[in-house]
């Protein structure tokens, strides 16, 4: 087993990882900008190396300084966290001309899903269905052939990058042009990359994705699903597991797919492949090469700690359970508790109680920085039944206090007791059009 790991990250992921390393008997380096020297995962880990300045241009992003720090303590191994550069081939590569174990899939793995042209041609090949739609646009010409044989309404989209940019809603073929224009300038500014595509567009459609842990000795198995439909911006708010809408049937598919989609691109590591669900019907979305801001809902219901698996498989180590093994047991529900301010944390508390979990890097005391994203922890429980945890979250919500920011909690706590919500049958457009 490594015996020291460095945490390419901060915030509440980077102590979720120390957490990890320490029960595992692994020592920590942490990287920290000048914007975080107070903050709580720089305390927890062993040793800490500054890395930069407060931006994450000129810190958690330098991938030279942050090999540069893992070289100068002894680390032997990178864990990238989620966001920043965990899904950055040029780091990934970076780690391995060093000698320091990248603590994810091959940097190959992570090109190929990272550009959503070649993902869908790779998910294609290997029989998992993908969402209608057309190759690479050379042209405006391209774009008005292929929409005649795809159908109004579609999806304009940006082949590389995410968050929602490079991304057109076109109704009808007077729209075209423009949106085609629009959506190729912004991707070119958001990605430097103008390609395009287009997609039919789905209605009704529920976001589903399946966690999967695929090891170096060619062992891949699928952990469930989880439910992330309640978005704002293409940014997740709530997630729960299992969904609300799978039978057994459609779950086991979905899951065996999965699977299929990871071995065709010789996946190890932790991953997600994200599907988007219409009735029945189920079209790969993206995959995503990294450990998932939500995955503790999955291990609340599986039993099975996700970035501790991570570490395992990168060290070589087989998996010891098989897909036989995974039961989901019960449900759960992580609410995301994003910032609306920055400022200094006055009082603060956190709930309790059996299977009340808040992954978090907040203290009293604490100033949130500006620099990085909003998000100041995720609240998770897990319960017996669906109707269960809702009300135990709703329950954990009410009792959380962080005083000095102003955040969503009282949102939270809304969406939890909308009708459609708690009856399952809600949609990815659920916070335009329940909230």
């Amino acid at each position: 087993m490594f015996s020291k790991l460095l945490i390419a990250n901060r915030g509440e992921v980077a102590v979720r990882i120390i957490r990890a390393c320490k029960e595992m008997g692994i020592s920590t380096v942490a990287v920290y900008s000048t914007a975080d020297e107070e903050a709580l995962h720089v305390s927890l880990a062993d040793q800490n190396v500054c890395i930069g300045g407060a931006s994450s241009k000129e810190s958690y992003l330098k991938g030279d300084q942050i090999v540069a720090a893992a070289l100068a303590t002894g680390a032997q191994a990178i864990h990238p966290g989620y966001g920043f550069l965990a899904e950055n081939t040029g780091f990934a590569d970076l780690c391995e001309q060093h000698g320091i174990v990248f603590v994810g899939p091959k940097s190959k793995v992570i090109s190929q899903m990272g550009d959503k042209e070649q993902a869908r041609a790779i998910m294609k090949a290997a029989g998992v269905p993908v969402i209608p739609g057309s190759e690479l646009l050379n042209s405006l010409e391209e774009a008005q052939v292929a929409a005649k044989e795809i159908g109004f309404p579609l999806l304009i989209k940006a082949r590389a990058g995410g968050g929602g940019k490079g991304i057109r809603l076109v109704e009808d073929e007077a729209s075209l042009a423009s949106a085609y224009s629009a959506a190729s300038e912004e991707a070119k500014q958001a990605f430097g990359d103008g390609g395009l595509y287009m997609e039919r567009r789905l209605t009704k459609v529920k976001h589903v994705e399946i966690q999967i842990l695929a090891d170096e000795h060619g062992n891949v198995v699928a952990l469930g699903e989880r439910e992330c439909s309640v978005q704002r911006n293409n940014q997740k708010l709530v997630e729960e597991a299992p969904s609300p809408v799978l039978t057994p049937e459609l779950r086991k598919a979905m899951c065996d797919t999965a699977v299929q989609a990871a071995k065709a691109v010789g996946y190890t590591s932790a991953g997600t492949i994200e599907f988007l669900l219409e009735g029945e019907n189920f079209y790969f979305m993206e995959m995503n090469t990294r450990v998932q801001v939500e995955h503790p809902v999955t291990e609340m219901v599986t039993g099975v700690d996700i970035v501790k698996w991570q570490i395992r498989v990168a060290d070589g180590i087989p998996l010891d359970f098989t897909q036989d093994d995974v039961e989901m047991i019960g449900a759960s529900i992580e609410c995301r508790i994003n910032a609306f301010s920055t400022g200094k944390v006055g009082f603060f508390h956190v709930p309790g109680g059996p299977n009340v979990r808040f992954d978090t890097a907040l203290y009293s005391g604490y100033l949130v920085p500006p620099y990085y994203d909003s998000m100041l922890g995720k609240l998770i429980v897990h319960a017996k039944t669906r109707d269960d945890a809702i009300r135990k979250i709703q329950a954990a919500l009410s009792e959380l206090v962080i005083e000095g920011v102003s955040c969503n909690i009282e949102e939270q706590i809304a969406i939890l007791d909308n009708p459609a919500f708690k009856s399952g049958k809600y949609y990815t457009d659920f916070m335009m059009t329940e909230m």
